[in-house]
């Protein structure tokens, strides 16, 4: 994968620049940016070795993965794309289809690998994207890592949002706090400057309406077109798509031989809340033999 604008990838969002994490996977990411019909689609990349992707859920981007990138690009090649709508990457000309998300990403994917089978791990909205990906071309994943995914028609809860826009400045902080206490972070210790920062930065750059394409079982009518072997990692306590062994049994319907990974004192977003556990489970994951694709 090449730099398209090699300057870029040393410069950090502004509101973001004063986290030495964030300001360090800036400066050593590849960035590359891929056209489509509607725009531009952003990705990054660290490391070497077999690809790994990594997809981002709603509201976010690559920085959902801020506290996992090193660790996994020690042994892999880290890609992590802002998905179309979201962050950097523009939105398709339709904004409410999975499909026309999931065939830019898929797409761009393809010219930047070269075709080479990739191993996906999606984050809540882009587990959808990705079992849609898998489903058009199965050749081109070797297997799937959904995490924290809603869409699998199993009892989930609504979040007390409290909304943000149009509210005074000095106001949205704490309002960000609170919005992530109600549905991304099971601990309140866990809300600290980074995932509120994050939160603040990337809440207003999603133009798109696909996050509402998910709910009730959209994820699960993918998952039963797809023979990619999938797998699948759960905060303990996450708020949305509560009962981890309940989501991975709805998955097993259609991919009996699917493992399930719980991340202890987790929420919805487990791999920034318990970095180390998430990134343990996912290794044993990834250092599995491949599985041979479902009937």
């Amino acid at each position: 994968m090449t730099d398209a604008n090699p300057d870029m990838a040393k410069v950090a969002p502004a509101s973001l620049r004063h986290h030495p994490l964030i300001a360090h996977l800036h400066e050593t990411s590849r960035r590359n940016v891929m056209s489509h019909g509607n725009g531009q689609m952003v990705w990054r990349s660290w490391g070497e070795g077999q690809p790994v992707l990594l997809l981002h859920g709603s509201h976010g981007g690559w920085m959902h993965w801020v506290r996992n990138i090193e660790a996994l690009a020690a042994s892999r090649q880290v890609i992590a794309v802002d998905l179309p709508g979201f962050g950097d990457s523009d939105p398709p000309a339709d904004l409410e289809s999975p499909d026309a998300h999931s065939d830019l990403v898929a797409d761009a994917l393809g010219q930047m690998t070269g075709g080479e089978p990739v191993d996906i791990v999606a984050f809540s909205l882009g587990a959808l994207i990705a079992c849609l990906m898998a489903a058009r071309n199965p050749a081109a994943i070797r297997r799937l890592i959904l995490v924290d995914a809603g869409g699998l028609d199993t009892p989930m809860r609504f979040a007390d949002f409290r909304p943000i826009r149009g509210r005074p400045p000095e106001e949205r902080r704490a309002i960000n706090r609170h919005n992530l206490g109600a549905m991304m972070l099971h601990a309140p210790t866990a809300i600290d400057d980074m995932a509120i920062d994050i939160s603040a930065y990337y809440g207003p750059l999603s133009r798109t309406r696909v996050q509402y394409h998910v709910i009730p079982d959209k994820l699960l009518r993918a998952i039963e077109r797809t023979t990619t072997p999938i797998d699948l990692i759960w905060g303990e306590h996450d708020f949305p798509h509560p009962d981890p062994t309940a989501n991975a049994a709805a998955v097993r319907r259609f991919h009996p031989e699917a493992e399930l990974r719980i991340v202890p004192a987790a929420g919805h977003w487990a791999m920034y809340e318990q970095p180390a556990a998430f990134d343990a489970a996912l290794q044993d994951l990834l250092a599995r033999p491949a599985r041979a694709p479902s009937p």
